[in-house]
């Protein structure tokens, strides 16, 4: 495991720009590493984690760079909840259960209070941001995040390297991966088609 500094570099170019969500990402995703024992998240041990989001924000693509885990290894999953929080899945700690397999993983949330102590800490830097870059890099790992062991139950649809058929929708044609279809009155139909009303987007044509 990098050390602090290389990982924000890292971050740094992958996301743009280097900003106070981008040091929290790196060090949720350090701290989450070494609570499971994991020293090498993007090398030999690349295959173990799976890490949930949170949020849609800068901590995502710097939490990305810490663990290897990206939305197109289907490493990555995001849960739209607005929170600074993030769920690090140890796929080498199964748990029992009794339908979906589950694992051991542990939930990093950002605290509430970190800004107020970043606040304390320098408040001769009137600039928020960089006010809380400077804290954010120093602060205890206790005075910026909650920390929660959990249970994760993944179905292995959704785990990483899963294969399943490909099949298209009877409406518009297109393929369908990973189980998602559903049926409709018998007809195979991707959830565009099976539900037109919660589509995020909306034809311009008939």
């Amino acid at each position: 495991m990098l050390s602090l500094e290389p990982l924000l570099r890292e971050a740094e170019v992958a996301h743009g720009h280097l900003c106070a969500g981008q040091i929290l990402g790196v060090r949720m995703a350090m701290l989450a590493c070494e609570r499971l024992g994991v020293t090498d998240p993007r090398g030999a041990e690349r295959k173990r984690l799976v890490t949930y989001v949170e949020i849609d924000r800068c901590a995502t693509d710097a939490i990305a760079v810490v663990t290897g885990c990206r939305l197109g290894k289907r490493a990555l999953k995001f849960r739209d909840w607005g929170k600074m929080a993030a769920t690090f899945v140890d796929l080498t700690q199964p748990l029992p259960s009794a339908e979906v397999p589950t694992f051991k993983a542990i939930r990093v949330a950002a605290r509430e209070s970190s800004k107020q102590r970043a606040r304390e800490l320098y408040p001769e830097i009137a600039d928020k941001n960089k006010q809380q870059m400077h804290a954010y890099r120093e602060m205890p790992d206790a005075d910026l995040f909650t920390e929660e062991w959990v249970a994760v139950p993944l179905h292995p649809r959704e785990m990483p390297g899963y294969k399943s058929a490909r099949i298209a929708c009877a409406v518009c044609g297109e393929g369908i991966n990973y189980d998602r279809e559903r049926v409709v009155d018998g007809q195979t139909l991707c959830q565009g088609c099976a539900e037109p009303e919660d589509r995020y987007y909306r034809p311009l044509t008939p």
